[in-house]
């Protein structure tokens, strides 16, 4: 019997406003940068990197988002700024607050726990949260190029993360697969 596996990541979505605004970023990415993998997902700060679950333990991943979310609080998010992961990654800096640093570290240590589910290379460096804009197929030169027009601009946005988002691959790209609401 083929045991089908499917590879999911956690994250924090913005709202809509937010999530257009950094996908309108992606899209000026692809046009003058030539870089589209960005573009392959919404618009997310990751919590877990990607991972995989069989179909069939999909319910217990599930439940036990819906637990640990339950009693965690919504998160304050400031995004400011652009930074980068030289010589490859544009991204949207994400404030590194105590509350986002927590429950990476939470949510790392019940998936563990609970399923299993680990992320060595996360474990083993420190939590950088961030929202890609270009990354993977921006080339060196480009990603110089870019970053001289990104490193200086503004940009600042703030929300509160009500949510765990789930996303599932479907071969090509991210979608949101479920929502796990936080408290308010």
């Amino acid at each position: 019997m083929n045991q089908s596996k499917q590879r999911f990541f956690i994250g924090l979505v913005p709202p809509p406003d937010i999530e257009q605004h950094i996908s309108d970023i992606q899209l000026y990415f692809a046009e003058h940068y030539n870089s589209r993998g960005a573009l392959n997902s919404p618009p997310h700060i990751t919590l877990q990197p990607p991972f995989h679950s069989l179909a069939e333990d999909v319910p217990t991943l599930e439940q036990s988002l819906k637990e640990f979310s339950a009693n965690r609080l919504s998160i304050p998010v400031t995004l400011s700024g652009f930074a980068a992961f030289a010589p490859r990654v544009i991204y949207a800096d994400v404030v590194k607050s105590p509350e986002l640093l927590e429950i990476h570290k939470d949510l790392m240590s019940y998936m563990e726990a609970t399923l299993g589910i680990v992320d060595r290379v996360s474990q083993s460096r420190p939590f950088v949260p961030h929202m890609t804009v270009a990354f993977r197929d921006l080339t060196k030169q480009n990603f110089h190029t870019a970053w001289l027009e990104f490193s200086g601009r503004s940009l600042h946005f703030e929300f509160t993360a009500s949510a765990l988002t789930l996303l599932l691959h479907n071969g090509s790209r991210w979608n949101i697969s479920n929502l796990f609401p936080l408290s308010a």
